[in-house]
């Protein structure tokens, strides 16, 4: 392992946990045509949020758990955004 391989590591961690925390800011278009159940939107406390990044930075290079969190963030404002309209 070279001497700058944490480097790489830590930004994609902050783009991650950020993506997740901001995308609340994103506003997102539905079609608002006919009926729609929104699934409930889990609230993570700070220092669980902290834990999860620290956890996340353990992460190998190239894990999927990554890309999957980032996902996990699109739906997470789908579902936030669809309880604000109903």
């Amino acid at each position: 392992m070279t001497y700058n391989a944490e480097c790489w590591r830590l930004p994609r961690v902050v783009h991650v946990l950020a993506t997740i925390w901001l995308s609340g800011c994103a506003t997102v278009g539905f079609d608002g045509s006919g009926p729609r159940a929104c699934p409930p939107v889990v609230e993570y406390s700070r220092e669980f949020q902290a834990r999860a990044a620290e956890e996340l930075a353990l992460l190998s290079e190239g894990s999927a758990i990554v890309e999957m969190l980032g996902d996990y963030a699109v739906l997470r404002e789908q579902a936030r955004v669809c309880t604000l309209r109903d």
